[in-house]
């Protein structure tokens, strides 16, 4: 039980992170590449960003093995990671089905 604690911990926070770079990328980096003319802001956050993603496609097949998810369900966590709130949307409903 406490290692099934640990990896839901470890995949919120991953959620969180990965869902926070996006933002930061949609949110700050875009609009400074493209109003301010300064590529080096995507450079930087696209990187940090796809990393995190690269690592909650990881966390996601994890917690798909340890808790025995179905195919939808992981299909709406990797299409979570596509939408600017999803992670957050579907950290909520899983502590709700928890």
């Amino acid at each position: 039980m406490r290692m099934e604690q640990s990896v839901r911990t470890w995949f919120r926070w991953i959620s969180y992170l990965e869902a926070i770079s996006f933002l930061v990328l949609l949110g700050i980096a875009m609009p400074l590449k493209y109003m301010f003319d300064s590529p080096e802001a995507v450079a930087v956050t696209g990187g940090i960003h796809g990393f995190l993603f690269s690592v909650y496609l990881v966390a996601i097949a994890v917690m798909a093995v340890l808790f025995k998810w179905k195919i939808i369900r992981i299909a709406g966590a990797v299409l979570a990671a596509f939408l600017p709130f999803g992670p957050f949307v579907l950290e909520r409903r899983l502590k709700a089905n928890a």
